[in-house]
């Protein structure tokens, strides 16, 4: 098996800078040892302006046929002969893969200690497989590596070319080319070589879905063969390809608005008119977290689910927030955040104050310990209800501000919205919307089993009748001596449990949260 990469250099970047990326010396031909085989990492030419490392893989059919105990495509126990004449050597595979991240294992992960500067760049790139197993032809591979921003040749191999009417093989020639971060192609290619092959030469196990999720980081989100590359790589595994996708479903909403408020409420907002709208609720919704954040006397803030930076701005031009850390899933979405924001451009000591990381809501995180606040804005509704108590236990029991707040629409406002049709979720996305009382009762009964006290106010005009269109909770750490809590509501999760609201159902006047 090989595999080549490419780059050219230019005026103020050397092609050679692809030796510290991959953490190989391009004047040393190294060799590494496989499970299956030997890697060879050499330089066919290494100048400034041009440099191509190859990785070539000798596989040892042998080693392969005992670690793999005859099992797999090609190696069925009913075919002896198959167990060690068949493609593995010659044609890339999940093998090669392997090799990728066991040889280039730092560069995958956009380390590099010499030059700690060079992953975070973009790259021109040209990546070259000469033989690639291609279950479903070159329209496939097309499919999968043009929308990653590839320009793609995918040149049939003929089955001989001595008798071209034998017509072609199943095997393609593959050319990549285009502008990208090393760390992110050779990431795609982990995923996406097995994946074209249709195979694999180990046992599928559940660490496969994490694999696959932080290779995936960035790109699969969206893919538009989402589903082909998911099935693919966990052999069809039902159970398996269920999780990922479950997991990816999560993950997703970062990438389609998570809480990009300006177009979404959520897409509600500038798609339909209302009776009374002084300001946009996109901005009624910010100011309500604001002035949440202000009467708890927050000053480190974490804003979960970023998105691309609404409301780290708004925290930003208030100089009681010190700290301000903007936590979303998506990679993308946080350098439309960075660039939104002009970090860059920023002072010295206001860049100080804000920092944007890559993280999941539906796991625990040491780095979100220790805050005052956090903020769930227009996040909870696009979690699956069986994933909502992993997001529960992270935020609240795990991270455990001071306080926190969450927004959501009020599934009863929808009615007017004159544009939405009846019974229809605000934007497509949502996994559900909720009534006031399926909130309350939500909320509450997570502040009593983490030990916050509870409150409520409303967001936008309020209707007598159905409520207003978002809904907000405050919770408080019960014994913080800090001021939290809305000025409509405010009262203890555990006051009474089983008790009901006094006043309306339209959230008139102040309401008890227990």
């Amino acid at each position: 098996m090989f595999l080549t990469i490419t780059t050219t250099g230019s005026a103020d970047r050397p092609a050679t800078d692809l030796g510290y990326l991959l953490h190989k010396h391009p004047d040393n031909a190294q060799q590494f040892s496989t499970a299956y085989g030997t890697a060879y990492v050499l330089y066919p030419e290494a100048d400034a302006q041009r440099c191509t490392a190859a990785l070539l893989l000798e596989v040892d059919p042998v080693a392969l046929v005992r670690r793999g105990q005859g099992k797999g495509r090609g190696g069925t126990p009913d075919s002896a002969l198959g167990q060690y004449v068949n493609d593995r050597p010659y044609a890339a595979s999940s093998l090669l893969a392997v090799a990728l991240r066991t040889v280039f294992a730092s560069a995958m992960k956009g380390q590099c200690t010499a030059r700690p500067e060079l992953p975070g760049q973009p790259m021109p790139l040209r990546i070259e497989v000469p033989v690639l197993p291609a279950r479903g032809g070159a329209e496939l591979v097309q499919k999968l590596f043009e929308p990653l921003g590839w320009t793609v040749e995918a040149e049939p191999v003929p089955l001989d070319a001595t008798f071209p009417e034998w017509g072609d093989s199943r095997y393609v020639r593959l050319v990549l080319e285009g502008e990208c971060r090393l760390a992110e192609a050779l990431r795609q290619l982990y995923v996406l070589l097995p994946v074209l092959d249709d195979a694999k030469h180990y046992w599928i196990a559940p660490d496969e879905v994490d694999k696959l999720l932080r290779a995936g980081e960035g790109w699969l989100e969206d893919h538009p063969q989402q589903r082909v590359i998911v099935g693919r790589y966990l052999a069809r595994r039902a159970a398996l390809t269920r999780r990922a996708m479950e997991r990816l479903e999560l993950e997703r909403l970062a990438e389609s608005d998570d809480t990009d408020a300006e177009d979404i409420d959520n897409a509600v907002d500038e798609e339909v008119d209302t009776e009374e709208k002084p300001v946009p609720l996109a901005v009624q919704r910010r100011e309500a977290i604001l002035a949440e954040l202000r009467a708890a006397k927050a000053a480190r803030v974490l804003d979960l689910g970023c998105g691309q930076g609404q409301l780290v701005g708004a925290l930003l031009k208030d100089r009681q927030f010190t700290e301000i850390v903007g936590v979303d899933v998506s990679m993308r979405a946080l350098h439309e955040a960075r660039r939104r924001l002009r970090l860059e451009r920023m002072s010295e000591r206001q860049s100080a104050r804000v920092r944007l990381v890559q993280g999941s809501l539906a796991y625990t995180d040491s780095r979100l310990k220790g805050y005052d606040a956090a903020v769930l804005s227009e996040v909870v509704e696009h979690v699956d209800p069986a994933r909502l108590p992993a997001l529960e236990y992270a935020v609240f029991g795990a991270a455990r501000p001071r306080s926190v707040v969450v927004t959501t629409p009020n599934v009863e406002y929808n009615v007017r919205w004159k544009s939405l049709p009846a019974g229809q979720v605000r934007h497509a996305d949502h996994r559900f919307e909720w009534t006031r009382e399926e909130f309350r009762t939500w909320a509450r009964e997570v502040g009593a089993r983490h030990g916050y006290a509870v409150a409520f106010a409303p967001v936008g005009p309020e209707d007598p009748e159905v409520g207003p269109p978002t809904q907000l909770a405050h919770f408080r750490l019960e014994g913080d001596n800090g001021s939290a809590g809305s000025k409509e509501d405010r009262g203890s999760s555990n006051s009474n449990s089983n008790g009901s609201d006094s006043g309306s159902g339209a959230m008139r006047g102040k309401e008890a949260a227990a």
